[in-house]
């Protein structure tokens, strides 16, 4: 099951504080003002951050049609993913790790609480 960037933004659109916003020319989405992720040029590629070395390495040995480096990522805790090959629940589980990472202690707590509320 492929994803598409539209899915993307529906997913993060959910969490708190996302927008859209444009990072070197492409579609990007911010999270409290910080970067979050971006839509590479072939338009195919998802970049996100807050993936370390040894993860990205694993996640690329696993599934190398799906998660792939650039030389300008390589000395970052990034990995590329192609939407066309990646399954769904993984993109939007790398989208709430990174949330997360940008969110406030505050809001992660109303949030965590209204997720409850709601399961």
């Amino acid at each position: 099951m492929a994803m598409t960037y539209d899915a993307v933004r529906a997913f993060a659109f959910a969490l708190p504080g996302v927008e859209d916003s444009t990072a070197y020319g492409r579609p990007c989405l911010k999270a409290h003002g910080k970067f979050l992720s971006r839509l590479m040029e072939d338009g195919d590629s998802l970049v996100c951050p807050g993936v370390g070395f040894d993860e990205r390495d694993m996640l690329m040995e696993a599934e190398p049609a799906t998660f792939y480096v650039t030389d300008h990522f390589r000395n970052y805790p990034y990995v590329l993913v192609r939407l066309s090959q990646v399954h769904p629940g993984t993109v939007e589980r790398l989208i709430e790790r990174q949330w997360r990472a940008t969110a406030s202690k505050r809001v992660l707590k109303a949030w965590e609480r209204q997720r409850a509320e709601t399961e």
